[in-house]
Order: C-alpha cells, then structure tokens, then sequence
C-alpha cells in the first residue's frame, strides 16, 4: 500500500476519477478504474449499508486485472475482499506514519468486515487494538480472533493513541474538541456523499490529511467543510506526498492528526498485484482457470 500511494504521488500510477451510480437511499454502485505496473484496473463495487439486516454484504462486486500492454485479463478478484484489505491497510498505513513517536494504544470502531481488517493489520504490526461496535458480539468476535480486548464503551475506544472508525458514517463520532493533542484518527467510513463522522468544526481545528483531494473533497468527510468554505487545498496534505517525501507530516508531538479516506482505485490496484503475485499459494481446492 506504501508503495501504491509512493507511485500515486509522483505520477508513475495513474486513476482516473471514480463513477458514483446513486441508488439512494439504499445504496450506491461505483465504477473505479486505475492503470500502474503495467496493469490496468476495474473496479465495480457497491455499498449498501442495509443489506446486512437482509443476510447480504455491504460491500459486492468484481475487480478486473489486466495486462496493460495487451489488454488481456489476468484475473477477477471478489470486490469485498480486495475492498477490506486495502481498507485496513491503508488505515494503518496512515495512522503508523503520521502518529506521535510514544503512541501506544490503538483501537478499531466499527467491526464489520472493513473494521475487522483494520485490526488485524493492526495486530500484524505487533498492536492489540481495543475493538468498540454497536453489535457487542460482533466486536467480541473480533477480539476473540486477535487476542485483543473490547473496548467497555465507545469514548475509550475514541481516547486511544491511534483511532480507526469503519462506520457506515450517519453518525458524527468526533465532536468539537473530541481530538486530543497528539492524537491520530483515521476516518474510513465516510466514503460517500451525506456521510460524515468528524464534525467540521473538529475537522477545521486539526492538522489534516487524506488519500486524494479531488476525491475527498467531494465525496469524503472533508466536503462538509470544503462546502462551508472553511476548509481549502492548501490546509490539507495527501498522504502519497508525505510517504514520497514530497510533504511534511506530523509536525510536533502534541499535533492531533487526521486522514481522510475515501478508497482509492490505486489502493485496489496495489492488493490485486500482491495477490497475483501469490497465485502460487492458492490452496489446491481452489478453483483456478486460465484466463
């Protein structure tokens, strides 16, 4: 993921801006295209929030890969499943790089698929997170497989070092004053347009980072304070520059951060190459066809 945005920043990965297809208020369909490492990509995913009460994912759909020199397709992946890996990765990428030197605690909100995903890249790092859902058992679920501990509300879940939401974002989880000084949250639900969960006064009053500007700021938490007028291009720093060494990132200890994120074709580009990569590792009662 490092490398994606890396090559994102200084042009070497290309993606064109992402299609919504509103079917509102159940749901959305979008279309995310990107070209890099000789490869281009398509994504067709969905996001309804509701399906879940009907026994169906929120998040479906296909990812395409193709040799970008011949047009042939070399794979088709399960958008879900590309969809939370990237999620998770680029959640931690963003909170392991722009925290304060002394972090220690981290914590997942938000359990579903995505969330569950932000934990354990978590735990991979070597950090237990707290996990906090609305649905106890589904956050217990979690920290039962990650030897992790749930949170006994959500306002400790919110006070650790390092905070990642996954919600649907109806539902503003950081107030006016929520931050504390040396804080890191990433914001991963807000992906879409009406949803939110930072306040904009909170947002105006930290230092603020996201995965893309064009595309956070009409579709991400930022448009709030981007239509407000109180939030510019200028006050805010792509992730991508700051890995590629093109932007600073935190500045002092007592800084709160926050990334923005609203999922990127090139985050999805970046999974699908590593798991071409380890087509070989395929358990054998998996069905492979030549393409």
């Amino acid at each position: 993921m490092r490398e994606a945005f890396v090559s994102y920043a200084r042009g070497e990965w290309t993606m064109p801006p992402k299609v919504y297809v509103p079917a509102y208020p159940a749901g959305d369909f979008r279309a995310m295209p990107a070209l890099g490492a000789g490869h281009a990509l398509l994504k067709w995913v969905t996001s309804f929030p509701g399906n879940p009460a009907r026994g169906l994912p929120t998040v479906s759909g296909l990812v395409l890969l193709s040799d970008a020199s011949n047009g042939s397709l070399r794979a088709v992946l399960d958008a879900g499943a590309v969809t939370a890996l990237r999620t998770g990765a680029a959640a931690v990428l963003a909170a392991e790089t722009l925290r304060r030197a002394d972090a220690e605690t981290a914590a997942v909100i938000g359990a579903g698929v995505n969330g569950r995903a932000a934990a354990r890249t978590f735990a991979a790092l070597g950090r237990r997170p707290l996990v906090w859902d609305v649905d106890e058992q589904r956050a217990r679920g979690v920290a039962e497989e990650l030897r992790a501990e749930v949170a006994p509300d959500r306002e400790t879940a919110l006070a650790a070092d390092l905070v990642v939401t996954v919600t649907p974002g109806r539902e503003v989880l950081l107030a006016e004053g929520a931050l504390k000084p040396g804080q890191h949250a990433s914001l991963m639900g807000a992906d879409g347009p009406g949803k939110a969960e930072i306040a904009v006064d909170e947002l105006v009053r930290v230092r603020v980072f996201c995965d893309d500007w064009e595309q956070a700021s009409h579709n991400g938490d930022l448009v709030h304070a981007v239509a407000a007028g109180r939030l510019s291009r200028e006050q805010v720093t792509e992730l991508g520059a700051v890995l590629a060494g093109e932007a600073e990132g935190r500045t002092s200890p007592d800084e709160a951060t926050v990334f923005d994120s609203t999922g990127l074709a090139i985050q999805d580009l970046a999974i699908a190459l590593a798991a071409l990569e380890r087509l070989d590792e395929l358990d054998e009662h998996v069905a492979r066809f030549d393409l």
